[in-house]
């Protein structure tokens, strides 16, 4: 299999089509640098984790660093503030199957000379039970941080930590209950100052559940300390209707550019592809007479005028790779780490892969993103000292699909389990595995290296492995895995993105 390029959400003729940031980006939080602007998002149980991306435009996309090497705990949603000159990313950690270093959701925050980092080691602002944080500072030049609720408590002046307990400031809108959402779920507030007046973003109406769910209001106050007013057109966005391009639309960020023009991030399901977690969406946002934000485009999923900003169009690249050098973050995140789960990997002549747990589901596996409606991977393994390795598309450590090889027999893994299904294959060291994931159908062959593709006896289902059913906010993603006490050596990883869908 050849790499084959993915197209770029650029057209190049002045518009562009969303996804801006294909595969699952979801929770995102932007901030703008001059005429650069930087993007961060959830990242849940990946390890390491909030890989940054830098942009000229807010639609070519490139890849710059991680900001948190080892995770404490599961990661939500941030939020990506600059002050005075310094850069601050506030982090919720939930407790998580696989760490118990946070009993409760707390608030963190690191902070940086730059967006590129070097980052600092998190620190516990001493906000609890609360996540998805928004940083703003007042009129009284004074800092604080706006949580779910919405609540809020008043910072120390390094913004480290919190001065006052939270306090309830905002109910949010109430949208007819006839409406079709998940929950009321007033969350991921995010502030920002125009003219004489703060601007509080919030998302309602629950993030996972029925595609008209998840929506975007704005209220308004002169002060931080409020009365926040209600905007006269709440929701801002909605997915209204389940024929809609992008469901779930939500959690946004509303950001000026610097010819004077506003837009807004946030992100969505491309409809019937939850498997592919919530993706980044782009729109403009024009303002009333009256001072409020109105998002002015008729249907995100059409071609949209592009944001000024000097740039050629930029396709975020498929994640093949020969494993020359380590691309963590990029390419390649652990799912539910342990600590320090980096150095099981070595980068060179391959990736070599030392063994942990004895099925996938306690592997910890190496997961990477998949961008696309239909798209093909594959891999070459190598088996050593009693081993197990395998190609997978994995949403959690309860759903995943593929095959397992140890040498001598192969492994079929459907639902999350091993299957009764035993694939004839003959034994060797060495493999070669490939799937293809064709719009939710998933077909797997296997072969020597040199032979001709034997294809697996079974096919799988997968249309049902998103966070509606599963009550987990993933994706499924591809995915490497070594269980066992020896090591496994991976070689020349493919992905490919096939038919048009490469193109959305």
């Amino acid at each position: 299999m050849t790499d084959a390029p993915r197209s770029a959400p650029d057209l190049g003729n002045g518009t562009f089509r969303n996804p801006v940031l294909p595969g699952d980006r979801p929770d995102p939080a932007v901030l703008r640098v001059g005429d650069q602007y930087y993007l961060t998002y959830s990242s849940f149980d990946a390890s390491p984790g909030l890989t940054i991306w830098r942009s000229p435009d807010l639609v070519n996309w490139t890849f710059v660093t991680c900001a948190l090497d080892e995770p404490l705990s599961t990661v939500f949603a941030p939020d990506f503030i600059e002050h005075e000159g310094r850069f601050y990313l506030y982090i919720p950690f939930i407790p998580s199957a696989w760490s118990d270093a946070i009993p409760e959701p707390q608030i963190w925050v690191i902070h940086a000379d730059s967006p590129e980092g070097p980052w600092s080691e998190p620190v516990y602002t001493g906000v609890s039970g609360a996540i998805d944080p928004g940083h703003v500072v007042g009129e009284d030049g004074e800092r604080y941080l706006f949580v779910s609720g919405i609540r809020r408590c008043r910072l120390s002046p390094d913004g480290l930590h919190a001065l006052t307990p939270l306090e309830q400031v905002y109910d949010g809108w109430r949208y007819p209950d006839e409406w079709i959402t998940e929950a009321f779920a007033l969350e991921g507030p995010k502030l920002f100052r125009r003219g004489d007046w703060f601007y509080l973003v919030s998302a309602v109406g629950g993030t996972g559940g029925p595609p008209t769910g998840h929506m975007v209001i704005v209220a308004r106050s002169r002060s931080v300390h409020g009365p926040w007013e209600n905007a006269p057109g709440n929701p801002i966005a909605r997915t209204w209707s389940a024929d809609e391009a992008w469901w779930s639309r939500g959690h946004a960020t509303i950001l000026d550019a610097p010819d004077g023009s506003w837009w807004m991030v946030s992100h969505g399901y491309a409809n019937g592809y939850r498997t592919l977690g919530r993706q980044a969406l782009l729109e403009p946002i024009e303002w009333t007479e009256d001072g409020w934000p109105v998002a002015s485009a008729a249907d995100v999923g059409a071609p949209l005028r592009k944001p000024v900003g000097a740039s050629s169009p930029v396709a975020v690249p498929a994640p093949s790779d020969d494993f020359a050098t380590a691309a963590w973050g990029e390419r390649w995140v652990f799912d539910n780490p342990g600590t320090a789960e980096s150095a099981r990997a070595h980068f060179g002549d391959g990736l070599t892969l030392r063994g942990t747990g004895t099925t996938p589901a306690d592997s910890s596996p190496l997961t990477t993103w998949a961008m696309d409606d239909a798209y093909d991977i594959e891999v070459e393994l190598e088996v050593r000292d009693g081993s197990t390795g395998g190609l997978l598309l994995y949403f959690n450590d309860r759903m995943f699909f593929g095959m397992g090889w140890d040498g001598s027999a192969m492994q079929s893994y459907a639902g999350g389990i091993r299957t009764h299904w035993r694939e004839p294959a003959e034994p060797g060291d060495i493999i070669e595995l490939r799937l293809r994931n064709d719009h939710h159908i998933v077909t797997g062959w296997h072969r020597r290296p040199g032979e001709e593709w034997t294809r697996h006896g079974v096919r799988y289902d997968t249309s049902g492995a998103h966070s509606a059913t599963m009550n987990d906010l993933k994706s499924l993603r591809p995915a490497l895995f070594a269980t066992g006490d020896g090591e496994v050596v991976f070689r020349r990883f493919r992905y490919r993105p096939i038919g048009a869908e490469a193109r959305r």
